[in-house]
């Protein structure tokens, strides 16, 4: 009994332990809050973004205007109170009445399917927490509630509450959305104005008068309504409300355009994350650099510049190939004149910029750059509708190796190469990459899907980070008022194809770069070591080019928003070409490309850079790198002339080859 006795004494005993640090780290944190709350008396502070370096670069609601309560107009404060919070005035900052009620109502639908917050809970909310739904944020919010009430008055409260509730297109308060719904200050609103800027609380997107007016007007005449039934107003003053007129202003974006497409991509991957609530003081700590996001907008607006088109649009994305990174991005001629962002939203088919995926499933299969591909003019007809493809120029020799295919950007070998590989290994490599939902089809090596500049450019990195693919990454961590870590996203990589094969990939598009479609970046001073590859779809309608250094990789796409021919002669290496050169000129001064490394494993040959073959005198000269596998050229060069016995040993060579087919032919037969 005894011992019986001592271990309930030392259950209560860990039992009142564990009550203290409860009570103790609950002390903590109403003690902290409630300095937040004190500090809400100065004014409340900001979610500012930094770049990667820490810098300080913009805040999330940079179309905020703070105003005092006396400028804004009576009828918009008594319609949010009617609509959002009828019993503001008098309840202590949680309301025991729709508490209840929401109870009920939740109960009996068997769900969280209402909820009971008060203007009160909403600023806490907006102020401290994210917008999560767990019964453990609403506890945070209630207290918070009463907190506020405690130390401001409902006038502050209010105040506070108009000039920060978001209502929809990045807009935070009555007097920024005042201005731009309207073109007038937020203590100038009608009636029937000031309804319908308080009916957007309740779904700031789903009610915007730009997209969506009829939905907007119906929800302002139930504020308006709710506020004749709490006799704020009259019944003569609701039915001329309900009557009156809405001049709805065009919506126009009025940030400042330098950043612009980056920091709404920034701001939109946040409220992602946590909705539309704004909590004060907290940092993002994004991937970008400001040095890169300039020299990215300079190059798209000389390239399009240069151009001559007033209609043309372009998109650049660059990526860190070690992490995902995204150092900077562009979404458009102009943000300011559109806001869509092409960069990320906007899917085309990338045309010849896709093939390198249908090259590395070839080497990862077993071929080496110098494999031979044969008949690659009389390839059969493919699909229900009797494709095939076409070259630019129709004089390609029916044979050819793998890394004359990909410098020359042909056609047809490329679609042989399909074929001998196989569609489904090419999508799925594609798909491993990034590069999701392409279509099954013959034309598929040719960049017959539909691709953002974001996703190829990333796709692209598995060949300068030996390999694997890595996940655009963007915000890097987010931390709250105190601190603490609400948001982290980890650098993500998986292999997809070996090391060994990347290289060679690198290997061959720096070919594509020193002497094929990509020779263009040369005279353009890129005079580091660089690889890439352009892209035009049929009938000019996209030009592309994605290439990298050791330190970036960079994808440009240039066409019209609806499809349509740029010009004629409107090739990858013309248009796009040209804005990923001088970026990545730029680009070099911040991040110093330095020499590809190349991975153990792989053996170098020195063969013929016309013919592919060993080399004889008067050979141009280049080297062939080979994984465990490939099988070096055994013949000479027959393209060049040669010494007397190099002649000799070609001879030789012929004659026993020719030998070796009779002899094969005849055990057939």
């Amino acid at each position: 009994m005894l011992g019986a006795l001592r271990t309930d004494l030392g259950r209560a005993k860990y039992l009142l332990y564990a009550v203290a640090v409860v009570g103790a780290l609950a002390f903590m944190w109403l003690a902290k809050q409630s300095y937040s709350v004190y500090r809400l008396t100065r004014g409340v502070g900001d979610t500012w973004f930094h770049t990667a370096d820490g810098r300080r670069w913009f805040r999330l609601d940079e179309h905020r205007h703070d105003v005092p309560l006396s400028n804004i107009a009576p009828d918009l404060q008594r319609a949010f109170v009617a609509v959002e919070d009828h019993r503001f005035f008098v309840h202590p900052g949680v309301d025991p009445i729709a508490v209840a009620r929401a109870v009920m109502r939740n109960i009996r639908s068997f769900g969280r399917s209402e909820g009971g917050s008060t203007l009160t809970q909403q600023l806490a909310r907006t102020l401290f927490l994210s917008n999560r739904r767990s019964y453990g944020r609403k506890a945070k919010e209630a207290v918070l509630a009463v907190l506020i009430e405690l130390q401001l008055t409902k006038q502050q409260i209010l105040e506070l509450y108009l000039n920060r509730i978001f209502l929809g297109a990045g807009i935070y308060g009555v007097e920024a959305m005042s201005q731009r719904v309207f073109g007038k200050p937020a203590k100038s609103l009608s009636l029937a104005e000031s309804a319908l800027i308080a009916g957007l609380a309740r779904a700031p997107a789903a009610l915007s008068p730009w997209s969506n007016l009829d939905e907007a007007r119906s929800r302002s005449h139930v504020v308006l309504r709710r506020m004749r039934d709490e006799g704020f107003i009259t019944d003569a003053q609701l039915r001329s409300a309900l009557q009156a007129p809405l001049r709805i202003r065009p919506y126009r974006s009025d940030s400042d355009s330098r950043h612009g497409y980056a920091k709404a991509y920034l701001r939109q991957r946040f409220r992602d994350e946590f909705g539309g609530d704004h909590p004060p003081d907290w940092r993002v700590d994004t991937t970008f650099s400001a040095e890169l996001q300039d020299a990215a907008e300079a190059a798209v607006a000389n390239g399009l510049r240069a151009t001559g088109k007033p209609t043309l649009q372009a998109a650049l994305v660059a990526v860190d190939p070690h992490t995902g990174d995204i150092l900077a991005l562009v979404g458009g001629r102009d943000y300011q004149t559109s806001a869509f962002n092409r960069a990320s939203r906007s899917r085309r088919q990338p045309g010849s910029a896709f093939k390198p995926f249908v090259f590395a499933a070839a080497l990862q299969r077993g071929m080496s750059p110098v494999t031979v591909l044969s008949g690659v003019n009389r390839i059969a007809p493919q699909g229900p509708d009797e494709w095939t493809p076409r070259n630019v120029h129709d004089d390609a020799p029916d044979e050819m190796t793998l890394r004359a295919a990909l410098i020359e950007s042909n056609n047809r070998a490329a679609t042989l190469l399909q074929q001998q590989v196989g569609t489904r290994r090419v999508l799925s490599l594609a798909s491993d990459t990034g590069l999701r939902d392409l279509p099954d089809v013959p034309s598929l090596a040719l960049g017959a899907g539909l691709v953002t500049p974001l996703a190829i450019t990333a796709a692209y990195s598995v060949f300068p980070n030996g390999g694997l693919v890595v996940r655009p990454r963007d915000i890097v961590r987010v931390r709250d008022a105190d601190g603490g870590t609400a948001f982290r996203q980890t650098v993500r990589s998986d292999r997809v194809i070996s090391a060994a094969v990347a290289y060679q990939m690198v290997s061959m598009l720096s070919d594509a770069v020193g002497r094929g479609t990509g020779a263009p970046v040369r005279g353009l001073g890129v005079n580091f070591p660089v690889a890439g590859k352009t892209g035009t779809t049929n009938d000019f309608k996209d030009a592309w080019f994605v290439g990298f250094s050791s330190s970036v990789v960079a994808g440009v796409w240039v066409g019209h928003d609806q499809p349509q021919t740029i010009a004629p002669g409107a090739y990858g290496a013309r248009y796009a070409l040209p804005i990923w050169a001088e970026f990545m000129k730029r680009g070099s001064r911040t991040r110093r490309p330095v020499d590809f490394e190349r991975p153990p494993g792989l053996d170098e040959e020195t063969l013929c850079a016309i013919s592919y073959r060993r080399p004889v005198d008067g050979c141009p000269l280049y080297t062939e790198y080979l994984k465990d596998g490939d099988e070096a050229p055994g013949r000479l060069c027959t393209l060049h002339r040669g010494s007397i016995r190099q002649r000799l040993t070609r001879t030789l060579e012929g004659w026993l080859e020719e030998a070796g087919r009779r002899l094969r032919g005849a055990m057939q037969w």
